[in-house]
């Protein structure tokens, strides 16, 4: 497979030295406009006994508080922003850890650094102004689509925004408008590749030569098969709405070996999930993020949660990380879709008829992840016709389609049906590798 050489920004090729200098530059520029304009930043820092001021060298950011989910949740919603709501163009949310989303915001000048970094990306995976690009990431408050949306017009390519769902539309229109390039969760462009060969068409022999992966985990035997059954290059897409969106890191086409953090914009650190104790390279540990250029929701030492290593520069002069192997708590990626078992249980106390037992299970059914809702119906209703189940089960599903996203199976049981426990509740049941 022949491959155009990308074309890089000169920062992309800089030496590490002067990498460490423009990220300092750009640290103590978003210490200081943080601390400035947001109250919650700046309570946290004083309570810490840290200044902007402190910070000296690269190793100093080690002495700043870190930023959580819990910060965004209690500042919902826009208590993080650092700019007026007149200078913010654009509103993106995530699902938070309770019914509350996280909600993140954009200058201006945040939308053309975000289109930059994911240009980037696109160049990095192969892309050129020539590629015709088929986004099945979801177009909405999610970051996905309209993320990659951009940076794909800013290369230059020709964009097919067609989002998700509508699997046979999908192969029609890579049928007959041949792209080359294919974005989305690598999960679901399988579902795709079943569609092909379910209509018996063969999917290697599309016109799609890369895909760009991401909004989920996925490992070396999933590229594999995405390289395998559809005959394309694949690479690895990393991104989080509370850092900016897809776009943070991505591997290279030349290297294929972890994502390329843009280093020019986020600066990474690996922490020890228990201690919060800085790590050396090459340690596996929590991934850390500080935005070194955001306006509208400048972020300082971001808590991921997602388990890696930071691994030296190959393709770039930019470190990279290495693939995520899990989490440091419970949150569970559904179809791209971030998922607590706090939220599920929330709206289970929402519903009247239901008890506070419940078991969350989590299975593979083809190339897709699935949630199951298995949960008690209160004991004074145990005798009610299983209509009144249905109807409770319909309401708490309902209430999890509307504020998460998914749509989950919920099955109402019996009294005393789910496990107890006398220590910490088993919630997660994680059938997908048994």
């Amino acid at each position: 497979m022949n491959h155009a050489p990308t074309i890089m920004e000169p920062i992309e090729t800089a030496s590490r030295d002067e990498i460490a200098a423009l990220q300092l530059d750009r640290l103590k520029k978003t210490l200081h406009h943080a601390y400035a304009n947001v109250a919650h930043t700046r309570a946290g820092f004083d309570a810490a006994g840290v200044h902007p001021d402190d910070l000296q060298s690269l190793d100093d950011l080690a002495k700043f508080p870190f930023t959580g989910k819990l910060d965004l949740r209690d500042t919902y919603p826009f208590g993080m922003f650092a700019v007026p709501m007149d200078d913010v163009v654009r509103i993106h949310a995530s699902s938070g850890t309770t019914g509350k989303p996280t909600v993140v915001g954009y200058t201006q000048k945040d939308i053309d650094t975000w289109a930059g970094i994911m240009a980037r990306s696109i160049r990095a995976a192969g892309g050129t102004r020539r590629d015709i690009i088929h986004i099945t990431h979801g177009y909405g408050l999610f970051t996905g689509g309209l993320g990659v949306h951009y940076g794909a017009e800013r290369v230059g390519c020709t964009v097919v925004p067609i989002s998700g769902g509508q699997t046979e539309r999908q192969v029609q229109l890579i049928q007959d408008f041949k792209p080359t390039m294919i974005v989305g969760t690598p999960s679901y462009v399988l579902n795709i590749v079943d569609e092909f060969e379910r209509q018996g068409l063969d999917p290697a022999k599309s016109s799609l030569q890369r895909g760009i992966f991401g909004a989920e985990p996925w490992g070396e035997e999933m590229r594999r098969e995405l390289e395998t059954r559809l005959g394309i290059a694949a690479m690895d897409l990393y991104g989080l709405s509370e850092v900016i969106g897809p776009g943070v890191a991505c591997e290279c086409l030349e290297s294929r070996d972890g994502p390329t953090i843009w280093e020019d914009h986020f600066y990474p650190e690996i922490i020890d999930p228990v201690t919060g104790k800085v790590l050396p390279e090459g340690e596996a540990g929590e991934l850390v993020f500080t935005s070194l250029s955001k306006e509208a929701l400048p972020i300082v030492r971001y808590r991921t949660r997602d388990l890696t290593r930071l691994l030296p520069p190959t393709a770039r002069s930019f470190r990279r990380i290495g693939k995520i192997t899990g989490r440091s708590d419970d949150m569970l990626v559904i179809r791209g879709v971030n998922v607590f078992p706090s939220q599920i249980e929330e709206f289970i106390l929402r519903t009247p008829k239901l008890a506070p037992h419940y078991v969350l299970e989590v299975s593979r059914r083809g190339h897709m992840d699935d949630l199951a809702v298995k949960v008690e119906i209160k004991p004074e209703f145990a005798g009610e016709p299983q209509l009144v189940r249905q109807a409770a089960a319909w309401e708490l599903q309902h209430h999890i389609k509307s504020y998460i996203g998914i749509n989950p199976q919920v099955d109402v049981v019996d009294v005393d049906t789910i496990e107890r426990s006398a220590g910490k509740a088993r919630r997660v049941i994680d059938l997908r590798h048994k």
